[in-house]
């Protein structure tokens, strides 16, 4: 029983992302033409997010470990771990002052209309391709210069072993952090492996804990950067994870 209910779950999720997609895919598509108009876009991007993260009966607790702010008239690099589809809706939901950019897998265009207004908004990489991770520096700095903030997730993917608390960092949020001279916020989201997994057999609705880490400035080193950053976020996977 609870399996089937489950599947009639994620089905949920498939017809709210299709109307949610439909309704709102129209003025975000129109709007990304224009660069500066990329803010107004952005609204309906976050409507969608809210749409999507509560319509699965999903809610989230934001616990400050430090007291640094975010500046709402600066540009971020913001990361943290990946576990499940539903990260990607909490940095938008996060974040109303900071017009996100997110940095995002090729294979992702080819769903139907998403993928459409996918490739206008995001930047697209082909981690098979060192030509496409290479142009990633350049389209992320456009798009800050546009006044947008990039939202990557090291890890590249969530892990395929379930049993890892957090897979290796690849390089590219603290090269363009360093060569960009933008701050890195780091955050750690802690219950969406358990609640919204990759298997569409299990997972409930509850309270996502969102943990926000600190700011990191730049520094001449990104491979100090990576190190710092994982281990800030390992460490609060460890102490506050379920």
């Amino acid at each position: 029983m609870t399996k089937i209910l489950n599947y009639l779950w994620r089905f949920w999720l498939l017809l709210l992302a299709l109307v949610l997609t439909l309704i709102l895919g129209i003025p975000v598509y129109l709007l990304s033409f224009n660069k500066k108009h990329y803010k107004y876009a952005y609204r309906f991007i976050r409507i969608w997010c809210f749409g999507m993260f509560y319509g699965m009966g999903l809610r989230f607790e934001l616990i400050r470990l430090s007291d640094q702010k975010i500046d709402p008239d600066k540009q971020y690099v913001f990361i943290s771990n990946h576990t499940s589809i539903m990260d990607i809706m909490l940095p938008c939901i996060l974040f109303p002052n900071h017009p996100l950019c997110f940095v995002g897998k090729k294979e992702l265009v080819k769903i139907p209309v998403f993928g459409t207004i996918y490739k206008r908004v995001c930047v697209m990489v082909d981690r098979s391709s060192a030509r496409s991770r290479a142009d990633v520096y350049r389209r992320c700095a456009e798009k800050m210069e546009e006044g947008n903030s990039i939202v990557i997730f090291p890890e590249g993917g969530v892990p395929d072993d379930t049993s890892i608390i957090l897979d290796d960092f690849k390089d590219g949020a603290f090269i363009l952090s360093s060569k960009h001279d933008s701050p890195l916020a780091v955050y750690t989201f802690v219950g969406l492996k358990e609640m919204f997994p990759f298997d569409n057999s299990k997972g409930y609705p509850g309270k996502v804990r969102v943990y926000f880490n600190g700011i990191m400035e730049p520094s001449g080193s990104p491979k100090d950067l990576k190190e710092k950053a994982f281990q800030e976020i390992k460490k609060t996977l460890l102490k506050r994870s379920f």
